[in-house]
């Protein structure tokens, strides 16, 4: 053969590679767990939280955000992860080791449920009994719950977590409302604060003089209520509560069931006085449904009710205990009239609401972070889709699906049914903006490992972040 014609055919097979490489054959393959209902593998590291965070809001699978402290890595250095609650477990019920110090993050703005970190040094506080702090907590938070809210509860509705050693008594409460979570967990602390703040007053002296205030004291008409069994010692003998107000912040890392915390052995359990069972499920073993339910941010939409809670500020931000302060969360995240995370988002929901001369506005919104979906509540805008015309005695909400190319679906919302019945679908076109630069970034992260990573290698990657 000519050495033209070598050249020619050499060429002739490049063509028809690289038109098979456009055009495949067949689908690449996507390595999935093993059972057919579970989801696809998404599993991405990422060194900064902010790229990880804008992942997960761009990416049409089913995933969320967890944080690892990775044995060898310096105090307070974490990876974040970025995969399904299905994939996860899978790996993390069966690798302990590589997975024994895994952290939940709850997303600013996301919908949430109610729950409280516990703790003492057992050494500065012999006299206590752990066990009767816990139940009498619950059973004040239950009476809060209902005194406020109108919602009754006990501890059966409580998932009660031990990790505690012979140093330190230590225990994660969740609370399982039905049909009911919480805007978020700025307005979770808001609540806690309050509820708290006739304890909290004794070991905060600055907390007094929110009671000068004539409303507010009208307002705590639970203050009389005997709160001294939640005041501990810390180790140099300074009086703190037994709660932590500490962990209602943004995004913040919240240690998972069965997770221990770097350099320690104790992880959370189910505590020997918990008295939740969670339901059982068809395709998920108890371990399982254990975990899910101890996932703060693990909430569905279903049209459940959505509790806030707001306090002057100067009753958050007057405290002089800064372990006890709340972060004050931005204005755009109380979701009362103000704008969401998601402003491109927002803009497009104001153009389905205002037309035909009609000017309707978003009242509020709810950010299910585990689905991705944005609810917006409308006012001054009544338009139902079942009879085709305006109604005066409906209200609406918007559902927004980030994950589904952004589809907006209207539900016409009774004012006397708090679940409403659904209309038919409504799929918008978005039009372009500009990328956001923590999502280019993102992206370009994936893109440098396009090949699929083997099973058996998954689990390397937790301890091999480039």
């Amino acid at each position: 053969m000519t050495r033209g014609k070598w050249q020619d055919r050499l060429k002739s097979v490049e063509q028809r590679a690289s038109s098979f490489q456009s055009s495949p054959l067949s689908c690449p393959y996507k390595p999935r767990l093993s059972r057919p209902w579970q989801p696809s593998s998404v599993w991405r590291l990422f060194p900064r939280q902010n790229t990880a965070i804008a992942f997960t809001q761009h990416i049409k699978q089913d995933v969320h955000l967890f944080s690892l402290e990775k044995e060898g890595s310096d105090a307070g250095q974490r990876i974040f992860l970025v995969t399904s609650y299905s994939e996860l477990w899978h790996y993390y019920s069966t690798h302990r080791q590589s997975l024994m110090h895994c952290y939940e993050v709850i997303l600013e703005g996301a919908v949430c449920k109610l729950y409280f970190d516990l703790e003492f040094d057992k050494a500065s506080n012999t006299h206590l009994d752990g066990k009767m702090m816990v139940s009498k907590l619950i059973q004040y938070v239950c009476e809060k719950l209902e005194e406020v809210y109108g919602l009754r509860c006990s501890a059966k509705d409580v998932l009660n977590l031990d990790s505690s050693t012979s140093e330190k008594f230590s225990r994660h409460l969740i609370f399982m409302l039905p049909s009911v979570a919480f805007k978020d967990n700025s307005h979770v602390g808001r609540f806690i604060h309050d509820i708290l703040h006739p304890a909290l007053k004794k070991v905060c002296p600055r907390e007094n003089g929110d009671d000068v205030n004539g409303s507010q004291a009208k307002r705590r008409k639970y203050e009389e209520k005997d709160l001294d069994f939640l005041i501990v010692k810390s180790k140099n003998g300074q009086e703190q509560l037994f709660v932590d107000l500490g962990v209602y912040t943004k995004n913040r890392n919240f240690r998972l069931y069965k997770s221990s915390k770097l350099g320690k052995n104790a992880a959370f359990c189910v505590a020997e006085d918990n008295e939740f069972v969670p339901k059982p499920s068809k395709h998920t073993t108890k371990e399982e449904c254990i975990f899910l339910a101890s996932l703060i941010t693990n909430i569905s939409f279903t049209g459940q009710r959505i509790l806030t809670y707001e306090m002057p500020q100067k009753s958050t931000a007057g405290s002089q205990c800064s372990t006890l302060q709340i972060e004050s969360h931005g204005s755009e995240l109380l979701g009362e009239r103000k704008p969401s995370p998601f402003k491109e988002v927002d803009e497009f929901v104001l153009t389905l609401v205002c037309k035909d001369g009609i000017q309707g506005s978003i009242r509020r919104w709810n950010y299910f972070a585990s689905e991705q979906l944005l609810v917006y509540d409308i006012e001054k805008f009544r338009w139902c889709h079942n009879v085709k015309r305006f109604h005066k005695s409906n209200n609406i909400i918007v559902v927004v699906d980030l994950k589904e190319e952004f589809e907006c679906i209207f539900v016409s919302v009774p004012r006397t049914d708090s679940t409403g019945s659904t209309s038919a679908p409504q799929a918008e076109d978005w039009g372009e903006w500009a990328d956001d630069p923590a999502y280019l970034e993102a992206l370009q992260e994936v893109e440098r490992a396009t090949e699929e990573v083997p099973d058996e290698l998954l689990l390397q990657a937790v301890t091999e972040c480039e």
